[in-house]
């Protein structure tokens, strides 16, 4: 199958590539700029920008699937609206074409109304991207333990740099963490799923913790031992700015995530248990092997 990776140079997409490689598939990765990207062997490379509609004509010449990673987080302006742009293009684009299978990967949450503006946008896209002329299949991830994972990222140096937090309600909030490998096989599981096709599924871990719980796990496995006192009066907004003299995220990314962290994130629905059988990482064991 010749499968087109949108978002091959980002987190997820970096180890997506390789394994779809290794199932022998044929990959194309559309990049923004051709010569900041260093394929692995075998990787085609075409250039386009998912919110210029024009530059994106003909890159699903040839595709008969493609993989949807992208964000608009960090990106000057509106993410949300960028993220709109970037989905209708993206459908509009493929349209017409001998795409017959799609693959998002989403975030994991509740209910729309009590959902942060990123996981908001999230949905969007799940709803432009189902207008499309193929079977969309969609993956929804909380936090994804990986060594170049964003979101990791905040845990591992909270972890690292803070002996005593005084800390936000949200360490409180429930989370299902996976790992990186398990996300990736779930990805390339489901692309010659039949069973998998127009549904969505909600992806996880096998451990369910709270973020203080993460946060304090990981600093067991780094050998920093920490103290958490949560406080009512410490708003995700506020700890975003304290996140902020703690980490160096760019707040551009740093802010949306955190403000989801409010929202349960553990799933509800195992159905994709029994249509791609994954063994799971259990928290530490995934942990252990980003920090290494």
């Amino acid at each position: 199958m010749t499968v087109l990776v949108a978002g091959a140079t980002g987190f997820v997409g970096r180890h997506l590539v390789p394994e779809l490689l290794a199932d022998g598939n044929a990959v194309t990765a559309l990049v923004r700029d051709a010569s900041s990207y260093d394929p692995p062997d075998g990787v085609s490379v075409v250039e386009g920008d998912l919110n210029d509609r024009d530059s994106l004509d003909g890159i699903f010449d040839g595709i008969d699937a493609a993989y949807y990673l992208v964000h608009s987080m960090g990106e000057d302006g509106d993410f949300m609206q960028q993220d709109r742009n970037a989905a209708r293009n993206f459908v509009d684009a493929a349209r017409g074409t001998n795409v017959s299978r799609v693959v998002y990967l989403s975030g994991l949450g509740g209910e729309r109304a009590t959902l942060s503006d990123h996981l908001k946008s999230r949905r969007e896209v799940e709803h432009i991207l189902a207008n499309g002329d193929y079977d969309l299949t969609v993956l929804r991830a909380a936090i994804i333990i990986g060594d170049d994972s964003v979101s990791f990222r905040i845990v591992q140096q909270l972890a690292e740099r803070l002996p005593l937090m005084i800390t936000p309600q949200w360490v409180r909030t429930e989370c299902q963490p996976i790992a990186i490998d398990d996300v990736v096989a779930y990805l390339v599981g489901v692309l010659d799923s039949s069973d998998a096709a127009g549904e969505t599924f909600e992806i996880g871990g096998p451990d369910v913790l709270t973020y203080g719980e993460m946060v304090l796990t990981t600093g067991e496995i780094l050998d920093k031992k920490a103290t958490m006192v949560p406080v009512p009066v410490l708003t995700p907004k506020l700890s975003a700015y304290w996140v902020d003299l703690v980490t160096d995220v760019p707040k551009d990314v740093a802010h949306p995530l955190i403000l989801g962290l409010k929202t349960r994130t553990v799933v509800e629905d195992d159905r994709i248990r029994s249509i791609v059988p994954v063994e799971l990482t259990p928290f530490e064991e995934a942990v252990r092997q980003a920090v290494s």
